[in-house]
């Protein structure tokens, strides 16, 4: 069955730094206050025309002091064992804890390193996390084989599940997949766009482009079962975003657990598919996810990344990475 739904909005910023982390961070936020969060009172006719809603005045006031907080504990952050999902000659998984930046796991990589003599000249983050997104990381030892990942990636070749603890209406659907066009708006934010808008030009010069993720309900207000990694694309309904979405975000009511497969890499993929969804994810202020839930306040977005999946680029041997689940995933 194939629906016509709209999407949503949203920004991407990296408030890692090197050396003077903390003083650019203040630099952003003066910025982002006069335009990151501001959205335009009117749509330019001449461009695509976003879906997603503009952000949320409490993003305004929770998203910078969650970048000086993440930055902070980024500096301070050192990689140990407890950490290593998989490791050979070529590659090594981590599961990146929530609240640190990829930077900040890639420079304290060596310091773990060195004691196996290994070479940490040729170090490469394979994917990248939001900041507060846990879950598999994936970086490469040598230059060769991150070329080689950066066209498994290309060429849709390696598989990712996430997992997502979102509130809002129990969906009717059990599985799910939506397809969109993902940009950023004239103010910098990114944004969800309609499918049909894809290859279409954006104030900034950059495109419209697709964006897909497909969805599997795992549990609603706890009941439900954990299941293993299955083919999302069997007996499922299709989304193809062509106008503003008709469900809202104000429906507080149920606790949903979601896995996701996004088939495209775009910033913010899920968040913003699970805003246009209307199941926003728990702590996600920056796409309309609650802030405070009964009785307690999440101070960051609840999505981890549960596993990768591809053909090792060396060996040619099937792998399948996939990290601790934290707490609130093992709980319903």
């Amino acid at each position: 069955m194939t629906v016509k739904f709209p999407l949503l909005q949203i920004p991407l910023i990296n408030f890692f730094a090197s050396s003077t982390r903390i003083s650019r961070h203040r630099r952003f936020i003066f910025m982002a206050s006069q335009s990151y969060f501001d959205s335009p009172s009117a749509a330019t006719t001449d461009y695509p025309v976003p879906l997603s809603p503009p952000l949320p005045a409490l993003s305004k006031d929770i998203e910078p002091n969650r970048a000086l907080t993440a930055s902070s504990k980024s500096a301070l952050f050192s990689l140990s064992r407890s950490h290593v999902i998989f490791e050979d000659e070529w590659i090594i998984a981590v599961n990146k804890p929530q609240g640190i930046y990829c930077e900040s796991v890639l420079s304290s990589l060596p310091d773990l390193l060195n004691d196996t003599g290994a070479n940490v000249s040729e170090l490469h983050l394979a994917n990248r996390l939001d900041r507060d997104t846990s879950g598999v990381m994936l970086i490469t030892k040598l230059h060769k084989v991150a070329a080689k990942f950066v066209k498994a990636f290309t060429d849709h070749k390696v598989r990712k599940t996430y997992l997502a603890y979102c509130v809002g209406l129990a969906p009717k659907w059990e599985k799910i997949t939506v397809k969109s066009g993902h940009g950023r708006s004239k103010y910098g934010a990114w944004r969800v766009y309609a499918a049909s808008d894809a290859g279409r030009k954006l104030p900034g010069g950059s495109l419209v482009k697709d964006m897909e993720t497909s969805f599997e309900v795992l549990s609603v207000n706890g009941l439900g079962c954990f299941k293993e990694v299955s083919d999302f694309h069997k007996d499922e309904d299709v989304v193809i975003v062509q106008e503003k979405s008709v469900i809202g975000c104000d429906l507080k009511k149920d606790e949903i657990l979601v896995r996701a497969s996004p088939q495209s890499g775009r910033t913010h993929q899920i968040r913003l598919h699970c805003q246009y969804l209307g199941i926003p994810i728990r702590g996600d202020v920056r796409y309309e996810g609650v802030y405070e839930w009964k009785g307690s306040r999440y101070d960051s977005h609840e999505l981890h990344a549960e596993s990768l999946s591809f053909e090792h680029p060396i060996t040619g041997k099937p792998m399948l990475l996939q990290a601790p689940l934290p707490s609130w995933a093992i709980q319903p």
